[in-house]
């Protein structure tokens, strides 16, 4: 694709391996505070999926920004992760789009749009990886529309808020098979509320939301686990949290770590039989999680993080706290670590999005600052 924005590879060179070194926080590798190079945008930025070298983004938004300059960026947009170069693929959806996944050369979206560079696509969308062309891949959804996406084992997964697909009846969760496009006739699992985030591994899907219960099954609250083939509820993974999970990332050794709102929010790391291994509390939700280098790193709409786990009215830390500003880190023991960007706004993060080959984690959202330096929707983190 035709780089918009040319920098000079001797610098982006030494600057990304800069970068990738990261710091060193507590025993801990973490990424350097101070954000790459990458594009601003006008409007919200919703998600993020890596494929490669490339990072492609969705949201509200109308225009990327490069040094000052706009590009026409119609709810979707790429850019080089090692160079931070704005790339020209640009379909466009017309309403927002809130979640991406990228698998061999196809992105795929889901969200609240009708059609995508003029051609009709409900609420999810195949897109060519190189082109952003729109494929053939097109399926109808009734009572709602799909808020998450994850790839995995042959298969797309969605889950958002919905009754059915191609009339055929799915209760907030559907899959299709990746090589026919077809719904996937036998992976059917159920909630009974709104899921808003999905984790794929080879033995799980990991689902978060405000549901009270999944297939059917009483206090199955909030994050469970399915059989990635056949939706059967895995009664191994029943952790329970106690507000709504906004964001789940699972580690390479199977830790889960889920993003909790409610009094405050919770960032909480889980043991595959869902077990808590530590709790992180902050005075806002938290929105956004991923893990990369044994580093769980955070996001949200908090301000503070607290020093205890104890919190009070309206999230409140009532023991004492330290400034994160919408963005912290915990290493694999919980512990807080002095990476703290400080982003800005009301809303704060939406989404992370971590690459363990590049060692680069992308954050998205609607802040406008990092360290109180104009970096306006999404920042890249290395």
């Amino acid at each position: 694709m035709r780089l918009i924005l040319k920098t000079a590879l001797c610098v982006v060179a030494a600057a990304t391996a800069a970068a990738l070194a990261g710091a060193q926080v507590a025993g801990a590798a973490v990424v350097e505070r101070s954000p790459l190079r990458s594009p601003s945008f006008d409007g919200t930025v919703w998600s993020a999926a890596y494929l490669g070298d490339t990072v492609f983004v969705g949201g509200s938004f109308s225009k990327a920004i490069v040094s000052g300059k706009s590009y026409p960026r119609t709810r979707l947009a790429a850019f080089n992760a090692r160079t931070g170069a704005l790339l020209d693929w640009a379909p466009a959806a017309d309403a927002t789009v809130r979640g991406l996944a990228a698998v061999r050369n196809s992105v795929y979206a889901v969200g609240d749009f009708s059609k995508v560079s003029g051609v009709k696509r409900d609420s999810i969308a195949e897109l060519d990886a190189t082109t952003g062309a729109v494929s053939a891949f097109s399926h109808s959804v009734s009572g709602g529309a799909p808020l998450a996406v994850g790839a995995g084992g042959g298969r797309l997964y969605v889950g958002g808020r919905f009754t059915a697909i191609d009339a055929t009846k799915r209760t907030n969760l559907a899959a299709f098979d990746i090589a026919t496009g077809a719904l996937d006739t036998r992976w059917a699992p159920t909630t009974d509320n709104r899921v808003e985030t999905l984790a794929v591994t080879a033995n799980r899907v990991y689902l978060g939301g405000s549901f009270h219960k999944t297939n059917g099954v009483s206090n199955t609250l909030r994050l469970t686990a399915v059989d990635p083939v056949s939706g059967t509820l895995d009664k191994d993974f029943l952790p329970r949290p106690s507000a709504v999970v906004l964001a789940v990332a699972v580690g390479d050794d199977g830790t889960v770590y889920a993003g909790i709102g409610g009094q405050g929010g919770r960032a909480i790391a889980y043991t595959p039989t869902g077990k808590a291994r530590w709790t992180r509390v902050f005075d806002g939700d938290v929105q956004a999680v991923a893990t990369v280098g044994g580093v769980a790193y955070i996001g949200g709409h908090f301000d503070k993080a607290c020093t205890t786990s104890n919190n009070g009215a309206k999230g409140a830390c009532t023991d004492g706290s330290v400034s994160r500003i919408k963005l912290a880190a915990a290493d694999k023991d919980g512990k807080l670590l002095d990476w703290a960007p400080q982003a800005n706004g009301i809303a704060g993060v939406r989404a992370l999005v971590a690459d363990p080959r590049l060692g680069l984690v992308v954050a998205t959202g609607e802040f406008t600052t990092i360290g109180g330096v104009s970096q306006k929707r999404l920042a890249l983190f290395g």
